[in-house]
């Protein structure tokens, strides 16, 4: 999906139209941490969310967006992970039906999940092809309007009310923004905002080594297909669409893809210091700031902890 002139206006607005519904997340600090990285670090807590990430921003951008005539229609999505709850809950309170298509071996809990939340789930086959393919059936027989979990630029704008209270709540000027990338959608938005507020703000891409399709396409110029994602971050397992490809294309100076190892690593060090869960796809950011601390040694730096969904036992050892 193409948005000509997306941009920070965008973010504003999807801020003042989602404000009644989502909460913001706090900023929190590690002195340890600090020390460690030998910069000041701010870390934006998304897994204080709803739903406990950072995707029920976007889905409420999206939804509250639509209008009358469309939201009776109800709305309809492709997702296993944090997007298919945040669109249930998002519509719920909305009060307007929602179906979310799953494949058929996600875990039960999450299905339960975005069950309790009210929408309908419809199974399918374990594949991306299987996915779209149910989802254009349900969308043909019901009417609902399809919000994907990223390449849409209502979620893409809402997905940057994050960074945007990061920046406003900081102490003091950021000089680095670190961010976590999957789908793109909330590195875009994060990325909208530092350019149209702060254009020499650098914004940092984090991926894992074995789910790097960002790094290799923007190193190459031109969008590749993520191959055999194979990583504990399950939440970063997608890839770029074209919209959050030529957004993060103008605007991100670098991805750091790391090591799994390095990622749980991160996400031991961080539970244990700063006293909150964080997930994988999280801990990824962590992780790609460890790597870089060379770079940003004496420098601020904002962290978008993308959300808190934990499998527990990837705590243990």
């Amino acid at each position: 999906m193409n948005a000509p002139g997306l941009g920070l206006a965008d973010v504003l607005e999807a801020a003042a139209r989602i404000r009644p519904f989502a909460h913001r997340t706090p900023l929190l600090t590690s002195a340890s941490f600090d020390a460690r990285v030998g910069a000041r670090v701010w870390f934006k807590c998304e897994g204080f969310q709803r739903v406990g990430a950072f995707k029920f921003r976007g889905a409420t951008n999206a939804v509250r967006a639509l209008g009358d005539a469309e939201a009776a229609r109800g709305v309809l999505t492709h997702s296993s992970g944090n997007h298919a709850q945040a669109l249930a809950l998002a519509a719920r309170q909305r009060g307007i039906p929602c179906w979310v298509v799953m494949p058929r071996d996600a875990p039960a809990v999450k299905r339960a999940a975005v069950e309790g939340y009210g929408a309908t789930v419809v199974p399918c086959e374990p594949t991306l092809a299987a996915r779209e393919a149910t989802a254009r059936a349900v969308g043909a027989e019901t009417g609902a309007v399809f919000i994907h979990p990223y390449d849409d630029p209502r979620v893409v704008a809402g997905q940057g009310t994050a960074a945007l209270e990061l920046l406003e709540d900081a102490p003091e000027p950021l000089d680095v923004l670190v961010v976590p990338v999957g789908g793109g959608g909330l590195a875009s938005g994060t990325c909208l905002v530092a350019h149209g507020l702060r254009p020499e703000l650098v914004v940092l891409g984090a991926e894992p080594a074995g789910a790097d399709d960002a790094r290799r396409s923007l190193a190459a110029g031109r969008r590749l297909a993520q191959e055999d994602p194979r990583t504990v971050a399950d939440g970063l397992r997608t890839e770029l669409s074209d919209l959050t490809f030529s957004i993060l294309r103008a605007h991100l100076a670098e991805v750091v893809a790391v090591p799994d190892a390095e990622t749980l690593g991160a996400m031991r060090w961080l539970t244990q210091r700063l006293k909150i869960l964080i997930e994988p796809s999280s801990a990824v950011a962590v992780a790609a700031l460890e790597a870089r601390r060379e770079a940003v040694a004496g420098r601020r730096v904002g962290v978008i902890l993308s959300g808190a969904n934990v499998d527990l036992s990837l705590l243990a050892g």
